[in-house]
């Protein structure tokens, strides 16, 4: 169901577009919009994992430097039938993850210290299946596509502002003007609606991968929690980098809404209870996911030794 919504909701970018081009019927403007929003989509597909990770100071980690957090990814990562992702730590108190790269082969996955040390093992292990879950449906590349077709949308647009209409067509000035204005926006009403719509995916595939949706209920809770005290500054920097993670990173921004990234965290949790029944899951025993790791296991999993 979901893959068939986010197919709608680009087929809608996509008349989007074409219906933009029509009311403004500068064919020669929107093919150069369509040729250079494809060229600057093309360059962050081929570079998204490096941007990403830079604009975040990621720091690769491997065995040697975090044994417990990177044999954590490549169980994980097995059982998902992936291949083993590149490892990422961000030295940072806001407790968030995410996923990159432009395919399985070329995946990277990364959490921040503040998730390592707020999250005991099972909760971790829900997160990062999640983030594989986003790896294995490909996400980032329906992302990207989402994001070069609103791209030209936007600098369509921008060109109509300039060229105007087509007065060959007799276009109304005023319908001209409003689908300037409109287009953008409605673009970026579609493009967050296809970010929620990964999310609810992404973590039906956690779930599935980790064995124990509970757990990556409980980390949600905690997260979302966590997020909405802690300030992230990369994504207030750049609220584009708000739809990378697992949780909201930006406050006040969840919840469903139109304008929210993310669906809402309690109709996520919902999902998740729903899931855990259908598996036959029982809820967390003692020493699962309901006892927080260990000072030994979370210094391990933080190579700095915090919290």
């Amino acid at each position: 169901m979901s893959g068939f919504r986010t197919t709608m909701l680009l087929a809608a970018l996509t008349a989007l577009f074409m219906g933009l081009g029509y009311t403004l019927g500068g064919s020669g403007g929107a093919m150069i919009a369509l040729v250079v929003a494809a060229g600057m989509n093309l360059f962050t597909y081929w570079n998204a994992d490096k941007i990403v990770l830079s604009m975040h100071g990621a720091r690769e980690v491997d065995e040697q430097s975090a044994p417990d957090f990177v044999g954590l990814v490549r169980q994980l990562a097995m059982r998902a039938g992936l291949p083993m992702p590149r490892v990422y730590i961000i030295d940072s108190p806001h407790p968030n993850a995410f996923a990159t790269g432009r395919n399985p082969q070329n995946a990277a996955v990364a959490a921040t210290t503040g998730l390592l040390a707020m999250l005991n093992r099972d909760e971790i292990a829900g997160v990062m299946a999640h983030e594989l879950g986003h790896v294995r449906n490909r996400d980032t590349l329906v992302m990207t596509m989402t994001a070069t077709i609103a791209g030209a949308i936007s600098m369509l647009a921008n060109f109509g502002m300039f060229f105007g209409h087509d007065r060959e067509r007799g276009g109304n000035m005023l319908a001209t003007i409003a689908a300037m204005l409109i287009a953008p926006f409605a673009a970026m009403i579609v493009q967050l609606a296809i970010s929620r719509t990964r999310e609810y995916g992404a973590d039906r595939a956690g779930a599935e991968i980790s064995g124990k949706p509970r757990a990556l209920a409980s980390a949600l809770a905690k997260l979302a929690q966590g997020a909405e005290r802690v300030p992230n500054p990369v994504a207030e920097a750049n609220p584009a980098a708000a739809a990378l993670y697992i949780v909201p990173a930006l406050s006040g921004r969840g919840g469903d809404s139109l304008f929210s990234t993310h669906p809402d965290t309690g109709n996520r949790i919902a999902a998740l209870e729903e899931m855990a029944v259908r598996m036959g899951g029982q809820p967390a025993m003692p020493g699962s996911a309901s006892v927080p790791v260990s000072r030994k296991r979370r210094s391990a999993l933080d190579p700095l030794g915090r919290g």
